[in-house]
């Protein structure tokens, strides 16, 4: 059985700010959680972002911000798995530590915007517009830096994400304030990869109360604690989200797309795909 979902950073009990670059073939595909922030930055790759209840898309040059202890995954496109030397992945992720800060957070008056943070856990968010920019390229120099021109970079980028502008686009519709044990994420991250990898063919709740090993009744009320959606809603949104890839990348007909992502149903496709992202499968395209 897969291994959870609750992986540790790397890093001293003193130590606040920690710099990570991820390359491969595709990105760390289970879905894991940790107690520190994530500043992540896309390089190269696309795929789908899993976190909490969100489920969407990422590219290269996209930012993301992930609260503490948030289940999430960046979780790459199918081709990326297939070993092609046309394909690779590249992230940097900067992990923020404020427990690590102890009495600081509470006693240095110019640390107290950093509290906000903690008004923020269970919430992921997309990093927009200008401050996107900057976040981009104070990474260009973040990993040849070191003492105190890291930690004062570090601060830059938490400048940058601590506003509530409209350049931080909230993604979570609803926090999770419920971070996962290793049971239960063990059981997540199963129906997670079940899901992601069978998606666009009939899944019946049955399948996948099976893969958690729970009755459906209790599978149901497990699965909307931990995503804020059900099942079929969950489905629905990873189908239109690969409809929305094949809309981009494709010169596939609409009703080919929709019986591909698993829809087995046009209208409903249609209606689906704009009740998720506010138009038609045939304005998306355009």
């Amino acid at each position: 059985m897969a291994k959870v979902i609750s992986f540790q950073i790397p890093k001293s009990q003193k130590e606040f700010v920690r710099y990570q670059e991820d390359r491969g073939n595709h990105f760390y595909d289970k879905l894991h959680q940790h107690p520190q922030w994530q500043l992540t930055m896309i390089a190269e790759g696309k795929g789908q972002f899993l976190s909490g209840d969100y489920v969407g898309r990422f590219q290269a040059g996209d930012v993301f911000l992930v609260g503490e202890n948030v289940p999430h995954v960046f979780r790459s496109d199918p081709e990326y798995f297939e070993g092609k030397p046309d394909l690779s992945s590249f992230g940097k992720t900067v992990f923020f530590d404020f427990q690590a800060l102890g009495q600081a957070l509470e006693q240095i008056e110019d640390l107290q915007d950093l509290k906000k943070f903690h008004d923020r856990t269970g919430t992921c968010f997309q990093v927009l517009g200008e401050s996107r920019e900057k976040v981009v390229r104070i990474f260009e120099d973040f990993g040849q830096s070191s003492g105190l021109n890291r930690l004062q970079m570090a601060f830059q980028l938490l400048a940058l994400v601590q506003n509530d502008s409209a350049e931080l686009q909230t993604l979570n519709q609803n926090p999770i304030n419920l971070s996962l044990s290793e049971r239960d994420g063990n059981r997540m991250d199963q129906v997670i990869q079940f899901l992601l990898k069978e998606r666009n063919r009939p899944i019946s709740l049955q399948e996948a109360s099976d893969k958690a090993n729970m009755s459906k009744e209790a599978f149901c009320r497990f699965f909307k604690l931990r995503t804020r959606k059900t099942f079929t809603q969950y489905l629905q949104q990873l189908r239109i989200n690969e409809a929305q890839k094949l809309l981009l990348e494709t010169d596939l007909s609409i009703s080919t797309i929709a019986f591909r992502v698993g829809f087995e149903n046009l209208s409903y496709f249609n209606r689906a795909f704009k009740s998720i992202l506010g138009v038609t499968p045939r304005e998306f395209r355009k």
